[in-house]
C-alpha cells in the first residue's frame, strides 16, 4: 500500500457517484500524535514522536512529518531518533486519547446506528440507511470529516466502498485528511495495481512466498487459480486471498463490537530482579485494568500475566476465575499467584525481567453489585468505589493503595523515581 506518510495520497471529489459505496471506513489521522499536538500547535509542522521517557521505549505514534523520515509506531525510540535526530519527543497521555475517541465515536453514532468500532481511532459505518436524510455516501463522509474537525480539532480520513476491505484500503490512500470513494464498478481497477502486501493477512512471510511464485500485485493474485494459491499459502489463506483480490468480501458492518481484552504492560528502564518491585508493578497494573473495566461497564472472567525476560523470551500464563470481576484487588491476587507459581516453572529466569504486563479477558457487561448474601470482596469494592469517586473529582492517581507509594513518597519527597514507564 505504499508509505503511510501521505506521499501516495489519493482523494475524490464529493460529486463523485458514490451510490454503491455505502460502507465507510473512518480513521483518525496520526491520532495519538494529533491529540498531543492540540496542546502544542507550534509543533504541527515539525517531526513529532510520541513515546515514553525511557531508553527502552518504543514509538507509540508519529506525525506525518516524522513518518517522512521512516519513523513509524512500534520501532524503538532510539532507532526513531537515529532516523530523525531533530524529532520532538512527547510523552503519551492515554486518558486524553480515550476522551477524544469517545467524542469522535459519538459523532459516528449520531450519523448512523450501524457503527463497528475498531479500537480507539477507527470504525466502519454502514450509511445506506442515512442517505435519504444526509445525502450520498461521499457527502456523509465529508460531513463526518467536517464535524470531527469542528468538534475536536482533529482530522480524519474516510474511505467509501461497497465492501469493508476496500473501504479500509481507500481510507489509507486518502491520508491525511482526505476522502476517497471507490464505486462498486471501479473496485477491481482500484485493487489490482496494488502490491500483494495490501491484502489482509499478507505478512512478510506470505508476501515472500507469493513473490517467489511471481505474484507481485493483487491483480496477479486475482488471475491465479485457487489451487495454485492454496499450494503457496495453504487451504484457507488461498481461498481468502483469491476472494479479496477479486473484490469479494461479504462481511457486514457489525455494530456493538466489544473489546476482547483490557491490558497494561511496561518495559523497565533496567532489568528488574527484585520480586517485590514486580509485585508492586502488578498491583499498579491490576488497578489500572480494573478502572478501565469499571469505566466501560465490563467484568472479566480471565486474567493473564505476561513476562519478557532479558533474553527476550516471553511467556504468558492465564487463570479463569470462579466469578467475573472488575476489582483491582481480585485481579492482583490472581495474577500475583500466577507470578509466584513461576518460581517453580521457570527457576533462574526471573532474575532479569524486562517487561511485565496484566491483561483481563473473557469480558462481559457488568451486573452491578453481587447478589450473594455475603460478599468476600465487599471491603475492597467499597475502597475502589471511593478511589473512583475521588479520581472523578480530583484526577487519577490522587488516591491509591499505600503499597504503591515508594519510600520517598512516604517521606514526602516528590523526586522519588518511578521504576518504569508504560509503553501502552
Amino acid at each position: 500500500m505504499g508509505r503511510q506518510d501521505g506521499s501516495t495520497r489519493q482523494v475524490s471529489a464529493v460529486s463523485v457517484d458514490s451510490s454503491s459505496a455505502t460502507i465507510l471506513h473512518v480513521d483518525l489521522d496520526a491520532f495519538f500524535a494529533s491529540v498531543e499536538l492540540l496542546d502544542r500547535p507550534e509543533l504541527a509542522d515539525v517531526p513529532v514522536v510520541v513515546a515514553g521517557n525511557s531508553a527502552r521505549s518504543v514509538v507509540t505514534a508519529a506525525n506525518y512529518p516524522a513518518r517522512k523520515f521512516g519513523v513509524r509506531s512500534a520501532i524503538p525510540l532510539g532507532q526513531a531518533l537515529r532516523l530523525c535526530p531533530h524529532a520532538v519527543v512527547l510523552e503519551p497521555h492515554f486518558e486524553k486519547y480515550r476522551h477524544y475517541s469517545q467524542l469522535v465515536m459519538a459523532i459516528f453514532d449520531d450519523v448512523t446506528p450501524t457503527v463497528e468500532r475498531l479500537g480507539i481511532d477507527e470504525a466502519f459505518l454502514d450509511v445506506a440507511g442515512a442517505r435519504g436524510l444526509l445525502g450520498s455516501p461521499a457527502e456523509i463522509g465529508e460531513l463526518l470529516r467536517r464535524r470531527v474537525q469542528a468538534e475536536t480539532r482533529l482530522t480524519c480520513s474516510v474511505g467509501a466502498a461497497a465492501t469493508k476491505f476496500v473501504a479500509k484500503l481507500a481510507s489509507g490512500r486518502a491520508k491525511p485528511d482526505g476522502l476517497l470513494v471507490v464505486p462498486l464498478d471501479e473496485t477491481l481497477s482500484f485493487l489490482h495495481p496494488l502490491p500483494v502486501s495490501a491484502l489482509w493477512g499478507v505478512g512478510a512471510a506470505t508476501e515472500d512466498a507469493l513473490r517467489r511464485r511471481g505474484l507481485k500485485t493483487i491483480g496477479d493474485i486475482a488471475a491465479t487459480p485457487i489451487a495454485q494459491l492454496r499450494r503457496a499459502v495453504g487451504e484457507a489463506s488461498g481461498l481468502k486471498l483469491h476472494e479479496l483480490a477479486n473484490g469479494i468480501d461479504p462481511r457486514a458492518v457489525t455494530p456493538g463490537s466489544e473489546e476482547k481484552s483490557v491490558g497494561h504492560e511496561v518495559t523497565f528502564e533496567t532489568d528488574v530482579t527484585d520480586p517485590e518491585v514486580l509485585r508492586r508493578e502488578l498491583l499498579r497494573q491490576a488497578n489500572a485494568v480494573a478502572v478501565r473495566l469499571r469505566t466501560a461497564g465490563l467484568v472479566a472472567r480471565t486474567v493473564v500475566l505476561k513476562l519478557r525476560y532479558a533474553d527476550f523470551t516471553t511467556i504468558t500464563r492465564s487463570r479463569t476465575l470462579a466469578e467475573s470481576t472488575d476489582l483491582g484487588r481480585r485481579i492482583f491476587e490472581e495474577v500475583r499467584s500466577i507470578y509466584d507459581a513461576l518460581g517453580e516453572d521457570a527457576p533462574g529466569q526471573r532474575d532479569a525481567v524486562r517487561l511485565i504486563g496484566v491483561r483481563a479477558e473473557q469480558l462481559a457487561p457488568g451486573g452491578g453489585q453481587p447478589l450473594a448474601l455475603w460478599d468476600a470482596d465487599e471491603g475492597w469494592r467499597d475502597a475502589e468505589d471511593t478511589m473512583d469517586a475521588v479520581s472523578a473529582r480530583f484526577g487519577r492517581g490522587v488516591l491509591k493503595p499505600a503499597s504503591l507509594l515508594h519510600q520517598g513518597e512516604l517521606r514526602g519527597d516528590p523526586r522519588t523515581p518511578r521504576p518504569s514507564r508504560p509503553e501502552r
